[in-house]
């Protein structure tokens, strides 16, 4: 069952600390008084070990970010030889990325954990999410709400009024306000003494959004197409949508060939605005079928997803946020194609 309230969460978190190092409950003391790391939600003593423990509802990446942060910020106030824990009720995949980076041990209540320090070695890893909730979650990433995201992280040094945002995003100021009291809310974005908001950590941003972010949520519509090679589909694709004034973008793999020339690709993903009629598939020479399929044309679950296209070596491409977005679910070399892309052109220092 999940905790109903934080008190409860810590008592759960520490009881499954101490059964971990089996150790008895009886032998655990909790500091009440934490003094200069009065931001911490629990200082344990067990097994000769201090530990910090911060709670978090949620085990996706921001919130676990922000806890990591803080753990490590009230245990090295309390001396050289704490270990700083955050807990959670499940934790998500680069929550656990994001620990680990900062060099911060994790526990969840579902039963993964992984603690590394001095005569300590726990990992446990596989067990499902025992609180998973029903329903749909409110999300700052839901397509429509995203375009907020997207605008964000497309302009991360610039500071923005909320109405300049709803602006440029197509959308009423009401809903605006409340994805932006979501992104607050989450950490995910800070505002200046006059009230504009801008990222607080690119990095962070893009990887809570591409966690949550699913490619087959759209339709996708997988065919062949004869062809050369993959650069020769992409621009006879490009050449025959241009002369038929129609709208799309290139995304995915073949996008990031044009962004970073890293890999050389297979795959062809185009988006359309509308579902392709099929006089429009007769003109591209595309057959559709799933397997052997190089070309996938795909109308997306929002139109913000044309948003920031631009030409790039005359060919109508998504921006890199998107492309980005995208490469998560693609074959080949995708994860790679995308760490390139993030490292090149989604880079940004911001100040906390």
């Amino acid at each position: 069952m999940r905790p109903s309230t934080e008190q409860e969460a810590v008592q759960q978190v520490v009881e499954r600390l101490a059964d971990l190092l089996g150790v008895a409950p009886s032998e655990v003391q909790i500091r009440e008084d934490p003094g200069a790391a009065s931001d911490a939600d629990a200082i344990v003593k067990l097994a000769g070990s201090t530990f910090v423990l911060e709670w978090k509802g949620s085990g996706e990446s921001a919130p676990v970010s922000m806890a990591a942060q803080r753990a490590r910020r009230c245990a090295s106030a309390l001396g050289d030889h704490v270990i700083p824990v955050v807990a959670v009720p499940f934790m998500g995949a680069v929550g656990r990325q994001r620990c680990e980076a900062a060099d911060v041990a994790w526990l969840d209540l579902s039963g993964n954990a992984r603690i590394f320090a001095p005569g300590i070695r726990v990992l446990i890893a596989g067990q499902r999410n025992r609180f998973k909730r029903r329903g749909r979650p409110s999300s700052a990433f839901a397509p429509k709400s995203a375009r907020i995201t997207r605008w964000l992280l497309m302009h991360p040094t610039e500071p923005s009024t909320q109405r300049e945002i709803a602006r440029a995003t197509d959308m009423d100021e009401g809903f605006t306000s409340r994805i932006v009291a979501k992104l607050e809310q989450d950490e995910l974005i800070v505002r200046d003494s006059a009230g504009a908001i801008r990222v607080r950590d690119t990095d962070l941003l893009l990887d809570a959004w591409r966690e949550t972010y699913d490619f087959t949520k759209h339709t996708v519509l997988r065919g062949h197409v004869p062809a050369r090679s993959g650069d020769a589909l992409l621009r006879q694709l490009a050449d025959l949508l241009h002369k038929g004034e129609l709208q799309y973008a290139a995304t995915g793999l073949a996008a990031a060939w044009l962004m970073s020339r890293f890999a050389g690709f297979r795959i062809v993903t185009m988006y359309l605005p509308e579902h392709p009629s099929a006089e429009l598939l007769d003109r591209l020479g595309f057959r559709e079928e799933a397997r052997g399929a190089n070309v996938w044309l795909v109308v997306p679950n929002d139109v913000g997803v044309f948003h920031g296209a631009a030409a790039r070596d005359e060919v109508q491409c998504v921006h890199p946020v998107q492309a980005y977005l995208d490469l998560k679910q693609h074959p080949e070399r995708a994860n790679e194609a995308a760490e390139q892309l993030r490292a090149e052109l989604l880079k940004v220092s911001n100040d906390a």
